[in-house]
Parts: structure tokens; C-alpha cells; sequence
């Protein structure tokens, strides 16, 4: 009687046990189920996440091409972003080439957001030659194309946020030429080398590029025909190939990226050019 009472419960407790066990496997079931859930919610709201929500971008010549085009994509992309244009608009409206004026500007970025996440020298210096280039127009060149650049993003230095990216607009002109761009030329090579400069100089607080574009049509009428057939890319540059590569250099996605120099001409740096080969013609 004893041994029987002792094997019922035996199978009693083998019965609760894999009750027991199964209880278990159901709510670890429900909690990977709810695992899950949760990790699809985590992607989606980060689908959904913009690339620059909560960011301040500031660009100068933000108004009209390559820097109206780097201020919508910001925007898209959820950024603040703070423009300074000699154009009439809802910008801030002044000459950079002023040191006042850049003054007031990075005092109102400071006032209205208090940090700098990205920042885009790119409003353009004029275009003389040695010809007709007074000592006024060459020096306002290098006003607006070395100094305000280096000015602007001294002043900013002390807000900018961790991970802050730098990125200047310098030109192909940078490493070739026309005749007669002397002003433009020099303020565009001069804006190259202040890239690596101060790419050392802001070790650890901010990641300093420059992106230097071929022609970049911001008429947005559509070129065809021999002047968009000789770029190797086959067409000629829209300034909507220039922002995307700026919100790339100020993204996490480029936190290796300092110091360098992202050429976007279509190839045509790349092009070599004899008379009489491949339908290239010397016309003197």
C-alpha cells in the first residue's frame, strides 16, 4: 500500500512538473512575442525619425542654389536651420563680408538655438580676372570666400554641439582654371587649405570637409547637347547633387571623414583633353 501511494505520487508530481514546464514555454513565448513587438515599434519610430531631428544647421548663402538646396534638404530632414543671405527674405539679411554683420548673425544663431550642429560656408566670393580686379574687388573676395568662413566658424566654436560638422564649399576651380577668375580662383583655393587647417585644429569637437563642385546649373532650366555630353557623367550638376553630399559630411555616416575634399564635377576634372582626340578641338 505504502509503494502504490508512493508511485501515484510520483506520477503526480511528473504531471505537475510538465505542467509546470509548459506554464514556463507559454510565457517565455509571450514575452519574445512581446520582444518583438516591441523591436518592430523601436524600427518603425526610427523609420519614421528624420536624419537631423533636433539639429541646427546654419548656411551661408543659403538663399539660391547649391545653399537654397542644402537648406531644403536640412529642413526635410527635420533640422533648425539658420541662413544668412545678402537677398531680401525671412533669413537673416547681411553682407558677410562685414565683420559686424557676422557678428550679429552668430549672436541670433546662439540667441534662437543655443548649439550648432552643422555649419556650410558656402556663400560665393565675386568673379574678376587680373584684367579689370581692383585691390576693393580682390580683397572682398577674399573676404567673403577665406575670411568670413574662418570668422563664422570661430565664432560658432564655443556652441558647437558634440559631433558638429564643418563643411565648406570651395570649387573645382581649386585645382584648375579659366583665364580671368583670379579673385574667385584664389578665394576658393584659399577655403580648400583652411579645410585641413582647421580640420587639425578642431580635433575632437568638430569634423571639417569642403566639397568642391564642378558646373552646378542653379537656373533649373535643363542643359543638353555638347555642354552636358563632354562631362563624363553625362549630364551637367543641379544643386541637389551638392546638399545631399553636405547632409552625408555632417551625418554620423561620414564620422571618419575629416580634413578631406569631396570633388562633384561629373568627371570632368578627371578628363583629359588633347586637341584632335576623342572630338576635343583647339579653337585659338
Amino acid at each position: 500500500m505504502h509503494s502504490r501511494f508512493f508511485r501515484r505520487g510520483k506520477r503526480y508530481r511528473s504531471a505537475g512538473a510538465a505542467a509546470g514546464k509548459c506554464l514556463s514555454e507559454a510565457r517565455a513565448a509571450a514575452m519574445l512575442l512581446r520582444n518583438a513587438a516591441r523591436c518592430r515599434e523601436k524600427q518603425e519610430r526610427s523609420a519614421v525619425m528624420k536624419a537631423f531631428e533636433g539639429k541646427v544647421a546654419v548656411i551661408t548663402g543659403g538663399a539660391h542654389g547649391i545653399g537654397r538646396a542644402a537648406a531644403d534638404a536640412f529642413a526635410r530632414e527635420g533640422a533648425v536651420v539658420h541662413i544668412i543671405d545678402t537677398r531680401p527674405g525671412e533669413w537673416f539679411v547681411g553682407d558677410i563680408s562685414d565683420r559686424e554683420t557676422l557678428e550679429r548673425f552668430a549672436a541670433s544663431v546662439i540667441r534662437e538655438s543655443g548649439r550648432v550642429d552643422c555649419l556650410v560656408n558656402n556663400a560665393p566670393p565675386l568673379m574678376k580676372g587680373i584684367d579689370d580686379c581692383s585691390w576693393e574687388d580682390f580683397s572682398r573676395a577674399l573676404a567673403v570666400g577665406v575670411t568670413a568662413p574662418f570668422y563664422l566658424t570661430k565664432l560658432l566654436l564655443p556652441h558647437f554641439a558634440p559631433g558638429a560638422s564643418v563643411v565648406n564649399i570651395a570649387s573645382s576651380r581649386d585645382r584648375m582654371s579659366q583665364p580671368q577668375t583670379e579673385s574667385y580662383t584664389a578665394a576658393k583655393g584659399g577655403i580648400a587649405a583652411l579645410t585641413h587647417a582647421l580640420a587639425v585644429s578642431l580635433a575632437g569637437i568638430a569634423r571639417v570637409n569642403s566639397i568642391s563642385p564642378g558646373w552646378i546649373d542653379t537656373s533649373g532650366s535643363e542643359i543638353t547637347g555638347a555642354d552636358a555630353g563632354q562631362q563624363p557623367a553625362g549630364r551637367v550638376g543641379r544643386p541637389e547633387d551638392i546638399a545631399e553630399a553636405v547632409l552625408f559630411l555632417c551625418s554620423g555616416k561620414a564620422g571618419f571623414i575629416t580634413g578631406e575634399n569631396l570633388c562633384i564635377d561629373g568627371g570632368m576634372t578627371r578628363l583629359m583633353v588633347y586637341h584632335g582626340e576623342h572630338g576635343w578641338e583647339y579653337h585659338p
